[in-house]
């Protein structure tokens, strides 16, 4: 199957950069539901280009003659927060950093998915991973964390995930500042970029 198919909306126009907007917090548990169409709108009336979402958990592609990402992120975060009244917080990143993510997964990460859950933490400027790490803690012979550039890799044995102090996070502080995808949408996301750019 073209995985393209699996895009929920996209508009045809055209940017100079591509960016991955990860959005956290919305369409869980009933709160903050925001529907792709409308996300899509939203995305198109700030001015970005060739808008795609994937899934429901809030993952846009986009295009944009901005090069600076704090900037984009601000305006994303504050006309999100205007228009679907919420407290926005996003991770914007680029292709090569998403590509960087996938390409420094430690070793036999993601390969064995029968026994074992794979999540990617992706972490909100300034927070960075050696900070976030230090507020990660596992359970012996469950979890397993490591470190990485801007990101947390977050493995958790599937037949003790009960066990797992991966949902502790989400009680911290520093959880404001992370976003979490599963491995599969991780490598997903990569792939839907890689596209985009050999299609441009």
């Amino acid at each position: 199957m073209d995985i393209l198919t699996d895009i929920g909306v996209v508009s045809d126009k055209v940017g100079a950069y591509q960016y991955l907007a990860l959005l956290r917090g919305i369409n869980v548990g009933g709160n903050n539901v925001i529907r792709m169409n409308d996300l899509t709108a939203c995305f198109e009336e700030m001015g970005f280009a060739d808008v795609a979402t994937y899934i429901q958990s809030g993952n846009i592609l986009f295009r944009t003659d901005e090069q600076d990402r704090a900037r984009l992120t601000d305006k994303i975060e504050r006309v999100l927060s205007d228009t679907f009244h919420y407290n926005s917080r996003v991770v914007v990143i680029t292709h090569k950093q998403l590509k960087s993510v996938v390409e420094g997964a430690p070793r036999q990460f993601g390969k064995d998915a029968t026994r074992y859950r794979y999540d990617v933490i992706f972490l909100k400027e300034p927070l960075t991973a050696k900070t976030a790490m230090k507020s990660v803690s596992v359970r012996d012979g469950v979890d397993s964390a490591y470190e990485g550039k801007s990101v947390l890799y977050f493995s958790r044995l599937i037949a003790k995930a009960a066990q797992s102090r991966l949902p502790k996070i989400i009680t911290l502080p520093v959880y404001q500042n992370m976003t979490i995808r599963n491995w599969n949408t991780t490598t997903t996301l990569l792939a839907l970029m890689d596209k985009k750019v050999a299609v441009k």
